[in-house]
C-alpha cells in the first residue's frame, strides 16, 4: 500500500502527520508519522487493515481526520476541511459511504431540530409526522449500511461496516434473562 497525501494550507508544513490503526493499540510499533513537506505526505503501512490520518492534535482544529484502507495500491489523500481517500477498490467505497454518511447527518440534524423547534412551539402532530420521517430516513441509510458491509464481506471495509448497525441487540430483563431484540423497532424477538 503506497499512500501519497497532500494538506492545504502553508501553516501546516514541517507539523506532523500520524497513520493510527483504527482498532487495537495504538503503540510506537503500531502508529507511523513523518513530517509535511512542500504540503506533502506519503505511508507505506504493511498490513491490510482501517487506519486513521491525523495531523498532531496541537494543529488538527479545522482539518477533518480521514478513515483509510491500507490495501495494495496508490491511495491519494487529502488533508482538508473536509478530507477524502481514493484509488482503490476499498477505498473508494468507504469514500462513497463517508460522503453518503455525511450528508445523511446534516440533514438528520436539521430533522432533528425542526421537532425539537416544533415540539417548543406545542405543534406535537407535525413534530411525531417529522420524528416518523426522520426514523424512516435513518433506516435507509442503516440498509444502505448494511447492505455495502454484506457486498464487501470479507475485506477490511466490510469488517468496519458490519459492526455498526447490527440487526439484532441483547438485553439483561430485571429477572436475569437475556432476551434478543430487534435493533430497528426495539421489539423483542421471540426465542
Amino acid at each position: 500500500c503506497h499512500i501519497e497525501g497532500t494538506v492545504n494550507g502553508e501553516q501546516y508544513e514541517g507539523k506532523r502527520i500520524f497513520l493510527v490503526p483504527y482498532s487495537g493499540p495504538a503503540t510506537m510499533e503500531t502508529v507511523d508519522s513523518m513530517e509535511i513537506t512542500n504540503g506533502q505526505f506519503h505511508f507505506e503501512p504493511d498490513s491490510v487493515q482501517m487506519y486513521k490520518i491525523l495531523l498532531d492534535y496541537h494543529y488538527r482544529f479545522g482539518l477533518q481526520p480521514l478513515l483509510v484502507v491500507g490495501e495494495p495500491g496508490d491511495v491519494q489523500v487529502v488533508i482538508d476541511t473536509v478530507s477524502h481517500a481514493s484509488g482503490t477498490p476499498q477505498n473508494n467505497a468507504l469514500e462513497q459511504w463517508k460522503v453518503r454518511t455525511e450528508m445523511h447527518n446534516h440533514q438528520l440534524g436539521l430533522m432533528r431540530k425542526n421537532i425539537v423547534e416544533l415540539t417548543k412551539q406545542g405543534d406535537t402532530v407535525q413534530a411525531n409526522y417529522l420524528k416518523q420521517r426522520a426514523d424512516s430516513f435513518h433506516l435507509v441509510y442503516k440498509d444502505y449500511t448494511r447492505q455495502l458491509a454484506k457486498e464487501s464481506e470479507g475485506s477490511t471495509l466490510g469488517d468496519f461496516l458490519k459492526d455498526l448497525f447490527p440487526l439484532t441487540y441483547k438485553r439483561k430483563m430485571p429477572d436475569g434473562s437475556i432476551k434478543t431484540f430487534n435493533a430497528d423497532t426495539n421489539e423483542e424477538i421471540p426465542e
